[in-house]
């Protein structure tokens, strides 16, 4: 059967709610899972993404101009492990907490770097 399939929490409905095609399990259990604020819609999911690759390659090209091969070569590491250690942060707020750090340590990287060129 088709609702074997769905999550349990969405199982929690009994089988004389449903109509005949079974849209009300499904009606019920999407309004669960799009009303938790852990999960935020698939458009935010994009933008957020949208911003961390941005951010990610705004800081890699900002690393680029660093002149020493081996700081360069250490900020390149650093940046990868620092993506890569969050990658599976679902939170909206943590994530938009990380997006704001990483800006502002961009900030800080360039202004570093138009010191040194001056």
């Amino acid at each position: 059967m088709a609702s074997s399939r769905l999550p349990p929490t969405a199982l929690t409905l009994k089988q004389d709610q449903r109509d005949v095609c079974g849209c009300s399990l499904f009606a019920e259990w999407s309004r669960r899972v799009f009303s938790c604020n852990l999960h935020f819609s698939f458009t935010e999911q994009f933008m957020r993404r949208q911003q961390v690759l941005l951010l990610y390659r705004k800081i890699l090209r900002a690393i680029r101009q660093v002149p020493s091969d081996s700081d360069r070569k250490y900020l390149q590491d650093w940046a990868r492990e620092e993506f890569k250690r969050n990658k599976s942060a679902t939170e909206e707020d943590t994530i938009r907490m990380m997006i704001t750090q990483g800006n502002m340590q961009l900030k800080e990287l360039e202004k570093t770097l138009a010191l040194a060129k001056s």
